[in-house]
């Protein structure tokens, strides 16, 4: 969805590496999960021909600096440890690094806290979110998705994420005894299901107080435990039917529509996992949004 002048040439970069060349042409370019580690070994493959050198199991544990100048990376390595001299680096983290964040504020890099959002993935039946959104000729057409948003005067806001038509929820935690979930859709795009972010805005005034520069972190690191606790250990999820969430009672088990996600969910209450304020948010979205996409709070889907 960006407007990026680079976004064509990555999706020329992506296509040329093996990626269906449709996504040139679609209006809402879809690689799929399925075809996208193939691309992603030529494009690697790309990168190694032209020198860059990827060393896959190694980790940058400290920086060596000298007179505020960087002169290496302290990096261990299943051989042993090592520096890797360097002037410059670039350091592309992505979200869950903690361990990197914690050695570089030890190391006296500046930080600050930033805004982001949590929520849930919630899921519905994909012939249902198409028929909705395409009404009769629904079958004739590719899965449908849905982009939603909505404002409340308690001055929150709920939006909908990267929303995967046909698609599972899979697990994406990255430390033990926590749990997160995510979403995916494979290039056909025809599972039984459809599933979504469902978040809410949260910044430095919902964060634990006299945490530091790394406080949503620590936030984070909270709900994540309250989540693998609430789902009962082994990075099962828990899980709500949307009708039990509004009541605000624990759920039994499913309705119609079945959670994907593997290796399973436990059904529970999400307040138990959820910050209030974020938890309230989500139920006062759910009519809303149901208002622009009839279905969105039906009883039966899965949060």
């Amino acid at each position: 969805g960006t407007r990026d002048i680079r976004h064509r040439w990555i999706l020329e970069q992506l296509a040329a590496c093996g990626a269906p060349e449709s996504i040139l042409t679609d209006a809402k370019p879809h690689v799929g999960t399925d075809m996208l580690h193939l691309t992603l070994v030529n494009l690697r493959r790309q990168l190694l021909d032209l020198g860059a050198q990827v060393r896959f199991g190694h980790r940058v544990t400290g920086l060596r600096v000298r007179d505020g100048a960087l002169e290496g990376l302290e990096v261990s390595s299943p051989e042993g440890s090592y520096v890797l001299p360097a002037r410059q680096a670039v350091l592309a983290l992505g979200h869950s690094a903690r361990d990197t964040f914690e050695m570089l504020h030890a190391a006296g890099v500046r930080m600050e806290q930033k805004p982001f959002a949590v929520g849930v993935r919630i899921e519905h039946l994909q012939r249902e979110i198409s028929a909705r959104q395409y009404g009769p000729a629904w079958k004739q057409l590719p899965p449908s998705d849905y982009k939603l948003a909505c404002h409340l005067p308690t001055g929150r806001s709920a939006f909908t994420f990267c929303v995967c038509p046909g698609g599972e929820v899979v697990a994406a935690s990255s430390a033990q005894g926590q749990v997160v979930t995510n979403g995916m859709s494979f290039r056909a795009r025809d599972g039984k299901n459809i599933n979504g972010g469902f978040l809410v805005g949260v910044g430095p005034e919902d964060f634990p107080a006299g945490a530091g520069p790394l406080a949503g972190v620590r936030f984070q690191e909270e709900w994540e435990r309250a989540a693998f606790q609430a789902g009962g250990g082994g990075f099962l999820a828990p899980a709500q039917r949307v009708e039990d969430f509004l009541k605000k009672r624990p759920s039994q088990g499913p309705g119609a529509i079945r959670p994907t996600y593997r290796p399973g969910v436990t059904w529970t209450e999400l307040d138990r996992c959820l910050p209030g304020a974020v938890a309230d948010t989500l139920r006062g979205a759910l009519p809303l949004m149901d208002r622009k996409l009839r279905g969105f709070a039906a009883p039966d889907g899965v949060l």
